[in-house]
């Protein structure tokens, strides 16, 4: 399971949406959110599906790896299809005591499951085509206009690009903490939800202990290096805007354009 979580991996391929600049696939992911969100039909998801087909095949990043970061959430998809079913009033086509199933339910309950897919799947690939190195300097690009308010953008940046960079790593400590465990004798799938909650314990206190391990040595190592913030600081390769980033704003913002003409229409 830990294998199949794809969030803040950078998967190069050297394809055009790699090379975009980050400030445009950053920009193009908020704008395919909002978009995403406007949707009211599942004629609209046409559309989004065709994007994301059309984004994916140009990172030549293969559509299982893509997949396979929703087998995760899975939980939490069916978690809300399930809630939308059953809570959602109108004509019922099932009832078993106080369980009722309608019809207008299961349409918002696939409704909303694959707004869900479909959000996971888009942000991802922002992850997964820009390197974290890139991400940061988009990051902090985007913030630069509210330094006029003292808001610290690099800062900002570098946090949230740090804590993007170590989730494949605290992934990968946290496999390696539940085989020694489970060497050990440790089961963390057989029993209720109350005994695995509780077998999870001897999982997080190390995992916390590793974490402030590395944030520490970070630290040191960030030090070492005469790091001090985003201050005169420069940059071995400056971000420049290209065609090719001007073609991909207009058409996601002529999306957006689409997907708000279907919703008022």
């Amino acid at each position: 399971m830990l294998k199949d979580i794809t969030i803040g991996q950078h998967y190069p391929t050297g394809s055009v949406v790699h090379r975009l600049d980050p400030r445009t696939k950053i920009i193009g992911t908020f704008v395919f959110m909002a978009g995403l969100f406007t949707v009211k039909n599942f004629d609209a998801y046409l559309i989004v599906v065709t994007l994301l087909l059309v984004t994916v095949k140009a990172s030549k990043v293969p559509v299982k790896y893509v997949l396979k970061g929703l087998k995760p959430l899975m939980v939490l998809i069916m978690v809300t299809f399930l809630i939308n079913l059953f809570m959602t009033r109108g004509d019922a086509f099932f009832t078993l005591g106080p369980i009722t199933m309608t019809w207008e339910g299961l349409r918002q309950g696939i409704f909303m499951a694959l707004r869900l897919v479909f959000l996971i799947v888009g942000t991802s690939m922002l992850t997964l085509t820009t390197s974290p190195i890139t991400l940061t300097d988009g990051i902090e690009h985007l913030l630069n206009p509210l330094k006029i308010i003292h808001v610290p953008a690099h800062e900002l940046a570098m946090m949230m690009t740090i804590a993007l960079r170590f989730i494949p790593t605290l992934l990968e400590e946290t496999d390696k903490i539940m085989k020694a465990q489970m060497a050990r004798g440790a089961d963390f799938e057989s029993g209720n939800l109350i005994n695995r909650a509780q077998s999870l314990v001897p999982l997080l206190v190390p995992l916390f202990i590793s974490s402030f391990r590395r944030a520490d040595d970070l630290a040191m190592a960030m030090e070492a290096r005469c790091y001090r913030g985003g201050e005169n600081r420069t940059r071995m390769k400056a971000l420049q805007w290209e065609k090719m980033d001007a073609a991909v704003l207009l058409l996601v913002f002529g999306y957006l354009g689409i997907m708000i003409w279907m919703r008022v229409r």
